[in-house]
């Protein structure tokens, strides 16, 4: 496939879910599936990268709490290479990270684990909403 053609491809409905525990990976793909969406995994920062550097994704969701990078660090990695691709982190760790008071760069929005899929679904939009098409 050339470029052009990757480029008509529509990338909204591509999500990227990046967790190191297997089991969450799982459930937010099944849920992500539910609605549609092609989900790709990765297991870590490192994984994600090299996903990107082969794949186009219209939304990517990264946990917080991961070994060597955490998910705050890879969002402002990202943030740098695809600026215009929203990310969600989905973590444990909301409250503390809001009151911590630290900008997190390239996070879009926080869910907070364990979520419902309809809040799920209402920070997908939000998210995609802030970064619509070029």
């Amino acid at each position: 496939m050339t470029k052009g053609m990757a480029a008509e491809v529509p990338t909204k409905k591509r999500v990227l879910v990046v967790d190191d525990e297997q089991l969450v990976c799982a459930a937010v793909c099944m849920l992500l599936k539910i609605d549609g969406y092609d989900v790709e995994t990765a297991g870590n920062a490192e994984q994600a990268l090299a996903r990107l550097d082969t794949a186009t994704f219209g939304l990517i969701l990264v946990d917080y709490e991961m070994p060597g990078m955490k998910g705050d660090e890879l969002a402002a990695v990202i943030r740098q290479r695809l600026p215009h691709t929203p990310v969600i982190m989905l973590t444990a760790h909301g409250e503390m990270l809001r009151a911590s008071g630290r900008p997190l760069t390239g996070i879009d929005l926080i869910v907070d684990k364990p979520f419902r899929l309809d809040t799920l679904r209402e920070g997908i939009a939000r998210a995609l909403a802030l970064h619509p098409p070029a």
